[in-house]
């Protein structure tokens, strides 16, 4: 099996999706998508993802892709049978906590991220920075509140919404988050980490180190 993952270290959404195909023990290779000079926007990419966005997932034994970083992590499950949940009920438990994420905790903290550190410094809107960050600290304490006397999100394994809620949270670029702040985010955080397999984003895949901040 040859996996494909169109993606870039800056990327915390790629990020997702890499690591759940780092530990899931498939074989896999990155595919550098120069997103700060454009390349998600040329027609080639565009023809692989209409949306202009990384991550994309292609399967060249089964001639298929597929785009966005949660249903790139279930299919990830459906060829790897890891990190979906041991039940339908957790199944369920793990899809909340991946919506989740992608509506109230990486979609504020990609963006806050990206205003804030790659953006020139005179086009960085402030007030939205701000507001941003005030939404962030209220998905963080719910992430935090859930996670007390629990090791994961979901059961007792590392399921896709570990995978999914942590894909903004190692970067060092600051964007409002202060693990110090989030005890049992901190504490997960360093449990996910020492799992064997795990890397840092910018371990993972490759990217242009002089554009990041």
């Amino acid at each position: 099996m040859t996996l494909q993952l169109q993606c870039f270290g800056e990327s915390g959404n790629s990020y997702k999706a890499a690591l759940a195909l780092e530990l899931s023990g498939l074989a896999w290779e990155p595919v550098f998508v120069d997103f700060f000079q454009g390349a998600a926007r040329t027609p080639e990419f565009k023809a692989l993802n209409t949306m202009g966005e990384a991550p994309v997932l292609i399967d060249t034994d089964h001639e298929y892709s597929i785009t966005q970083s949660g249903a790139i992590q279930d299919y990830i499950s459906h060829l790897s049978g890891k990190f979906a949940g041991n039940s339908p009920e957790e199944r369920r438990e793990v899809l909340r906590w991946v919506l989740f994420d992608n509506h109230k905790l990486s979609s504020m903290a990609g963006v806050t991220r990206f205003l804030m550190n790659f953006l020139p410094e005179d086009k960085r809107p402030q007030e939205v920075i701000a507001f941003n960050q005030g939404r962030l600290q209220g998905a963080y304490a719910v992430l935090n509140a859930h996670l007390e006397g629990r090791q994961w999100i979901v059961g007792n394994d590392i399921t896709n919404a570990d995978l999914s809620c942590c894909g903004y949270l190692y970067y060092p670029e600051p964007f409002g988050f202060d693990r110090a702040a989030f005890p049992n985010i901190d504490a997960w955080l360093t449990r996910l980490s020492e799992t064997p397999g795990w890397k840092h984003p910018y371990d993972l895949m490759p990217g242009n180190p002089s554009d990041r901040a």
